[in-house]
């Protein structure tokens, strides 16, 4: 399943690609990396959004933010599953993906149309340790009302 999907998503990335004037060497880079991250990962887990038990608005300014909620409620909850995978000793990386090949891997992973895909994590025991990043200064990040 999961080669069927590297592929599949592949070639809505090259198409993508090419319409963008990528040299085919670079092209042909990026996807072969694309679809080793799928195929190696020892789990993948599909974020969807799904839109249908959410409440229904007349009017556009409503619907939009409770899209808007949604898709926050997604992503919280893909952050506790990364939280939850680093507490148990794994790794994780999120990746947006999907948000550029919803119909084809909704096409194919046999999905429903109402599960619109929206983040993919790939999670397994980690190689090495990442690069500790530098943190901005909590200061500069915080406005006192």
């Amino acid at each position: 399943m999961k080669t069927q999907l590297a592929d599949a998503m592949a070639e809505d990335f090259e198409r993508d690609l090419r319409r963008d004037g990528v040299a085919p060497e670079k092209i042909q880079t990026q996807i072969t990396r694309s679809k080793e991250r799928i195929n190696s990962a020892p789990l993948i887990v599909l974020l969807c959004l799904d839109m249908s038990e959410m409440d229904s608005y007349p009017d556009a300014k409503r619907r939009q933010a409770e899209r808007t909620m949604a898709m926050q409620s997604v992503a919280a909850a893909g952050l506790q599953l990364l939280l939850a995978a680093h507490a148990e000793g794994l790794g994780g990386v999120w990746v947006c993906a999907p948000l550029f090949a919803q119909e084809t891997i909704q096409k194919t992973l046999n999905l429903s149309d109402s599960w619109e895909p929206q983040g993919m994590f790939f999670i397994g025991y980690a190689n090495e340790l990442p690069k500790e990043k530098t943190m901005k200064d909590l200061q500069s990040l915080i406005k006192w009302l």
